[in-house]
């Protein structure tokens, strides 16, 4: 006989589903009046839709210093989760890089492209420079881009080498601001993360999205801190391996610092 889920996660799971609900009712249909409204095919309103959806997941945001408020940024990050997406969206009014496979995955997609997500197909070198051109554009028009450098979703333990490749934007974008960011996920339910429920915060390998998401959903108060550390300037860097390393050796240390409660 199948036992049924504790009421706490039977509640989490529905709260979840009915936010997200909530959340895409309210927030979709002001975006596209205020697009019509504008003529402007660009984003205003996803931070808020970013905001429901963490409430709706129990997530509960802790922040560490503050974004630029103003200028191109280019925000380089650590990537755990499918829930980076919406707590770094809480909190930053930028656009994502987000691999080309990400478009295809139904609802999940659609957000993603009505966002401006930016799409990049990692393994196919014949379009690297149009994907680079297309980030230069958007950083230069005065956006701001959220890039994960790691290439792909670290398993919880530590941060991934960073791809240098992702940085050749750099030299495209005069006056760029580059703004490395750590985010942990520190808490479940007031309690240090321990190893064991890593798997359960940290979506990777080929974990697929729904049930990863359900018990996500379902494993209470989650706390999500993020580390802002000091805006770099490129032109103190030698070369875009050289940024590459230090952007990666501020962000791995910050989250061994968060990890430790630091």
């Amino acid at each position: 006989m199948q036992r049924r889920p504790p009421p706490a996660r039977r509640w989490g799971k529905t709260r979840t589903a009915l936010g997200a609900a909530a959340t895409a009712a309210a927030t979709v249909p002001a975006e596209l009046l205020l697009r019509a409204i504008t003529l402007r095919n660009r984003p205003y309103l996803p931070i808020w839709f970013h905001r429901g959806l963490s409430r709706s997941l129990g997530v509960r945001i802790i922040t560490h210093g503050e974004p630029p408020r103003r200028g191109k940024v280019l925000y380089i990050a650590n990537h755990l989760s499918w829930t980076d997406i919406p707590v770094l969206g809480a909190r930053i009014h930028a656009s994502f890089v987000a691999k080309s496979e990400v478009a295809g995955w139904g609802p999940v997609g659609w957000l993603a492209s009505f966002a401006h997500t930016v799409y990049v197909a990692r393994d196919r070198r014949s379009t690297a420079a149009i994907q680079k051109n297309e980030i230069a554009d958007r950083l230069n028009a005065g956006g701001s881009i959220i890039l994960f450098p790691e290439g792909t979703n670290s398993d919880g333990t530590g941060v991934l080498p960073f791809k240098s490749a992702l940085f050749s934007v750099v030299g495209d974008v005069p006056g760029l601001i580059i703004q490395p960011i750590t985010l942990a996920y520190t808490r479940v339910n007031g309690l240090p993360v321990t190893r064991r429920q890593l798997p359960d915060l940290a979506w990777v390998g080929d974990t697929e999205l729904a049930p990863h998401a359900i018990t996500f959903a379902g494993l209470g108060r989650v706390t999500a801190e993020i580390l802002f550390h000091d805006p770099i300037d490129p032109a103190e860097h030698t070369d875009r391996k050289a940024l590459a390393r230090h952007c990666h050796s501020l962000i791995a240390a910050g989250y061994r610092r968060l990890m430790r409660g630091g």
